[in-house]
């Protein structure tokens, strides 16, 4: 038809237009007049900027060469110049480059690098020949940490600067959902959004393709129909899904599961086939419904003899659910069900001995009682009064949630044309309205974060982004979603950046259930837990490990992510928290007594076996391989995610270990010790193998052990600095020591997450100055939070330097 062509011309128009898109160059309205009561120019940086320089004097003078020849010289000549020098390039340095003052300011990178060493005390090594006393070493960081100090604050503070960033699948889910109350599914509908610096909301890897354009415009068309139900249902259809027909999955003697196209929102029924029965004395079993892995539907059934003359040992139970458009995985299965544990395994389908799920058909579509939300969402009015303001009204209220920002009349108007085209198409008022949804969900406001700069071809001016603008960056920080009516309110109020209306509103949004999304999408990257889903450990040596347990294991490290923040615990707890969050089947697969049920709850932990992250099944069954664990993988996790420091690249053709002799012929530790005997692979080994080898107790999906094959194993180890441990506990307590690190570390993930940007050198002043706030606070995670929202790169910008064009003949 002529009017949805025209509608598909417009928003691919405007899509192409995203891809090109400034944030330099937008047309977003000005932000309005600011009264005279209303706090400072929107020019002028944050007040929190001045934080950056607290830890020098601005007037203070440049190290003399005496100074810093008295804190390197004796350390550099007597120990550091054993490996670091031109003929062994240890590291690639050679510090007889750096016996000069000024290789401070010139090559400060590498004297960061060498000061991190230092503090973590990975450098010197503990088997130099001249050991340097704690006086020298402290003297040389004292020294550094002074001087960088010192140089930063007399640099002018640089917040950098964001691109126009695109919604990842996360934030684009989270935003169909809170505009217009639809379920959709970004991640079954669109590709996967590439990753940098270890998360995929980096502004600079979120390139828009022409198949991802493809999916935007199909997506936008049917969620605007879905929003106003502007397709009527037919008559249901039945699909069978059978273990006899092999189209439904059998997971374990419990557990089936299918996956089936929902084409409709509407209620849907489950017929289920259950075959068999178990003995009269048998008690009934709860049968449990999961939609995409949480629970929909439970409900008890019998599984004993019916007791007829003329029994036919099948059943059938009947479920009755609401389920959104799309595709869909159905798990069905008997609730902790102890029977058929007791069942030999020829029994286990046997119609005289046990039940079991069949068959599983799907009936539907049915109409669901009762408006639909996103028509309550959607229509503020009713667009057929006769009210002639009434669909400017409509257009006007989702616009401005849509785009995030006050709209103007004209676009308003642009939206409106869809609707008038409608009539003109003999369309009903409800059509046109949906048109204009589609419109508004190809938008490049709708699609982008988009900021608008002030001076944007100036680098050195530095603003505050607009209220409007900090509603957005908040919003998708802490929610993954776009900003609710009273976020948006105080922003168009311009205050929102007041400090104690943006304290106050951090507060309400971290106890809103919307923040669970931090533990979905941050947390679920930077401890690497999404990478559940893919993980496919072996089913031979690791028959227990399913989607059940798949799934309770993610579940335990939301759930601790969330209580740590909604607590504001000490982020020390992420590294030895003497508590979990379990249901019966992760205790049981941790060995832990007295938890019972599928409810997961806090479980404080009484032995000395688990404790932190660093014990839970997500974290130890991702840094394995499928068939053993990784002491190396194992290691690098831990340098990298928690102490900041990750390991170099490994070389190239570095030998593979013996598969076939782990645990049979040689135990791992020996295996290892044989590949660290090479001195190049040694330097990235004696830090990483012990961290590895502290979790050695825990197998491959996260059992507890104490025997791998027929060795026993040795947890055993030494950290730098000569710290030894014998078991993971003392290894946790040894980590858990070094705070300011790991603190360190998680401000530059936590704030990279928020800034959806890598971070440059002008921003470790910013880093540093969060470490020591929460660090003087008693490094609570909502404080390192709270911190980073209060942070000079959170709420300001600067322009983009505008490269010269030198004209050629």
């Amino acid at each position: 038809m002529r009017l949805h062509a025209f509608a598909v011309g417009v928003a691919s128009t405007v899509l192409l237009f995203a891809v090109n898109i400034k944030s330099s160059e937008q047309s977003a309205p000005p932000p309005p007049k600011k009264s005279a009561s209303a706090g400072a120019p929107r020019s002028a940086p944050p007040a929190r900027a001045a934080a950056l320089r607290t830890a020098a004097s601005p007037g203070s003078r440049p190290p003399t060469a005496a100074a810093f020849a008295a804190v390197t010289k004796d350390l550099f000549a007597d120990t550091c110049s054993e490996c670091h020098n031109s003929t062994d390039l240890s590291g690639g340095l050679d510090v007889s480059l750096y016996g000069s003052v000024d290789s401070l300011a010139a090559d400060r990178d590498r004297w960061e690098l060498i000061l991190t060493k230092l503090k973590s005390r990975e450098m010197p090594p503990d088997d130099a020949t001249i050991a340097p006393s704690d006086e020298q070493i402290g003297g040389l960081v004292k020294f550094l940490e002074s001087e960088f100090a010192r140089a930063d604050a007399s640099m002018k503070p640089d917040p950098g600067r964001v691109s126009a960033r695109r919604l990842n699948r996360a934030e684009y889910t989270n935003t169909i959902r809170d505009l217009l109350a639809i379920e959709f599914r970004a991640d079954k509908n669109f590709p996967t959004d590439d990753s940098g610096e270890g998360f995929d909301n980096i502004a600079d890897v979120l390139t828009v393709s022409p198949i991802l354009m493809e999916k935007y415009l199909t997506a936008a068309g049917r969620i605007a129909q879905r929003a106003m139900s502007a397709v009527p249902l037919p008559k249901p259809v039945e699909v069978e899904y059978s273990l006899r027909f092999k189209n439904l999955r059998r997971l374990d003697p419990s557990y089936v599961e299918a996956t089936h196209r929902f084409d409709f929102d509407a209620d849907y029924e489950l017929k289920l086939g259950l075959p068999g029965q178990r003995p009269a004395d048998a008690a009934p079993v709860t049968l449990g419904l999961w939609v995409d892995g949480k629970l929909a539907y439970s409900t008890k059934v019998e599984t004993k003899p019916s007791g007829l003359v003329y029994f036919n040992p099948y059943s059938e139970e009947r479920i009755r659910v609401p389920v959104p458009e799309g595709d869909h995985t159905l798990r069905l299965g008997f609730v902790d069900d102890p029977f058929v544990k007791t069942l030999a395994k020829d029994n286990i389908y046997n119609d005289k001995e046990n039940k079991w799920i069949g068959s599983v058909t799907v009936i539907g579509p049915f109409a669901t009682k009762g408006e639909k939300p996103s028509r309550k969402r959607v229509l503020v009015c009713d667009p057929s009064s006769s009210d002639p303001r009434c669909v400017d009204r409509i257009l006007a209220t989702l616009a401005r949630r849509a785009y995030r920002r006050p709209v103007l009349g004209s676009e308003v108007a642009a939206l409106k044309r869809f609707v008038t085209l409608a009539r003109g198409e003999g369309q009903s008022v409800e059509e046109g309205i949906a048109l204009a949804i589609q419109a508004m969900l190809v938008s490049p406001h709708f699609l982008f974060h988009i900021e608008r700069d002030l001076y944007p071809t100036d680098p050195t001016r530095v603003h505050r982004i607009s209220d409007v603008e900090l509603a957005s960056r908040l919003s998708y920080f802490l929610w993954n979603s776009m900003p609710d009516e009273e976020l948006l309110s105080l922003a168009e109020r311009r205050r929102l950046s007041l400090p104690q209306v943006l304290d106050g509103q951090v507060t309400r949004m971290l106890a809103d259930p919307k923040a669970f999304a931090m533990a979905e999408n941050f947390a679920g990257q930077w401890l690497e837990i999404r990478n559940l889903d893919t993980i496919k450990p072996d089913p031979q040596k690791f028959p227990e490990w399913g989607p059940e347990l798949r799934d309770a294991m993610k579940t335990e490290t939301r759930m601790f992510f969330d209580y740590m923040l909604r607590e504001n615990r000490p982020i020390s707890e992420f590294i030895d928290g003497p508590y979990t969050f379990l249901n019966e089947q992760l205790a049981k697969h941790y060995g832990i007594d007295g938890v019972t049920g599928p409810d997961f709850r806090r479980v404080d932990l009484t032995t000395s076996e688990r404790g932190g992250v660093l014990s839970h099944g997500s974290v130890l069954a991702v840094s394995s391989y499928p068939t053993r664990t990784s002491v190396v993988i194992r290691g690098k996790y831990i340098l990298q995610n928690i102490l900041g420091t990750p390991p170099q690249p490994p070389p190239p053709d570095v030998p593979p270990l013996d598969e076939q002799a782990v645990g049979t012929t040689a135990s791992l530790r020996q295996q290892m010790e044989v590949h660290r005997s090479n001195a190049i692979c040694a330097s990235c080994h004696s830090r990483m193998d012990p961290l590895g080898f502290a979790l050695e107790n825990y197998d491959a999906i996260g059992r507890w052990r104490t025997m791998d094959g027929g060795f026993p194993v040795d947890s055993s180890g030494v950290l730098s600095g000569k710290k030894k441990f014998s078991t993971p506990a003392e290894m946790r307590q040894i980590l858990s020591q070094r705070r300011p690190e790991f603190c360190r570390t998680l401000t530059e993930k936590l704030l990279i997450y928020a800034l959806g940007r890598g971070l440059e050198r002008f921003d470790k002043p910013t880093v540093r100055d969060i470490t020591t706030r929460v660090g003087a606070s008693g490094y609570g995670f909502q404080t390192l939070v709270r911190e980073v929202v209060r942070s000079l790169p959170f709420q300001s910008r600067r322009g983009e330097a505008v490269p010269t064009v030198v004209a050629t003949k």
